[in-house]
């Protein structure tokens, strides 16, 4: 992708810096984030005269609007969101607020150059398909779970958003992709997060703390593999409209594993700790990632072992400090 102009919400998150790290050098890029997690800071691009950081809160649609006709985008990325287990469950009412407002002050926002925009990639999750997710594909039943559970806050949120921006797709040509990444990690990583956790107590040599028994399952996906699922949804013609699973199931392995696995490829001596669960958990979760790899072409390349030394480097000499 070269010579366009990108606008991209939650840009200065971890997967958003990362991206602008592979765009900005042959592309305009606009940030548009509120700064509350900033991995912009970590990069080599912050600096950089072809990215330009607009602080704003995704629920001001009035600023947002402003943002967006300043940047006169060609690609638009909506990842602004609350994440991260810990603080959606402190804050349910703000998740929904912004991950359903925010999404559907965006697309306001675009609606006057919905006809013009090249691609619009909205941004959810993998908790969409609840607690228990074996191989599951895009057309899989979602989770609708008990009201009342503030995890499920999250997911309800995210899968609002991608209704919505596929039904402009099919209301108004908007050319809209939607993408549900299955648990990234990698250098650069910023709020909460398994991996982050374990690397950086590691390093310290405190304690990991795994919570119940550690049996729940995740497929851990690299930094540099999501970010080239991303541009595929970019720049393929057939991701339009459509929704995709972008992860790595070889990357697959219970909680307690990889706990075992981070202290073992730093060479800590951390001990590990089962601690009680005092949350509503996802017990399984592994994608299906055929529909991406036959449509887009995509591939997740980095193995488990790999992208965790690569993690665990960057921790040691410029996460820790």
């Amino acid at each position: 992708m070269k010579a366009r102009r990108l606008f991209i919400t939650g840009g200065a998150g971890f997967i958003g810096s990362r991206l602008c790290e592979r765009l900005v050098a042959d592309n305009q890029v606009t940030v548009y984030d509120s700064l509350a997690r900033n991995a912009l800071r970590h990069t080599t691009v912050a600096q950089h005269p072809n990215l330009r950081v607009v602080r704003g809160d995704i629920l001001d649609p009035a600023a947002l609007r402003a943002a967006v006709e300043a940047a006169d985008p060609d690609v638009v990325l909506h990842m602004a969101a609350i994440a991260g287990i810990d603080t959606v469950i402190k804050s349910p009412t703000r998740t929904m607020a912004v991950n359903i407002i925010g999404a559907h002050n965006l697309l306001q926002a675009l609606q006057p150059r919905v006809t013009s925009l090249e691609r619009v990639v909205m941004f959810s999750t993998s908790e969409v398909f609840g607690s228990a997710a074996y191989k599951v594909h895009e057309r899989h039943n979602t989770n609708l779970a008990p009201v009342g559970e503030a995890r499920w806050t999250y997911s309800v949120s995210k899968l609002a958003a991608e209704h919505m921006a596929i039904a402009y797709a099919r209301e108004f040509g908007l050319r809209a992709v939607a993408l549900r990444p299955f648990n990234v990690y990698g250098p650069g990583q910023v709020g909460e997060g398994a991996i982050h956790v374990f690397v950086k107590r590691a390093i310290a040599g405190l304690p990991l703390e795994v919570h119940g028994d550690g049996d729940q399952i995740r497929s851990w996906c690299y930094i540099d593999d999501m970010v080239d699922g991303v541009l595929l949804a970019l720049t393929k013609e057939e991701a339009v409209g459509e929704v995709f699973n972008i992860g790595n199931p070889r990357g697959t392995i219970t909680i307690l594993s990889l706990a075992e696995k981070v202290v073992a490829l730093s060479g800590s001596s951390s001990p590990i700790r089962l601690v009680p669960k005092t949350y509503v958990d996802v017990d399984l979760r592994v994608p299906d990632i055929s529909k991406a790899t036959q449509r887009l072409g995509y591939a997740a390349r980095v193995d488990l072992n790999e992208g965790l030394e690569h993690t665990i480097a960057w921790y040691r000499t410029q996460g820790a400090a």
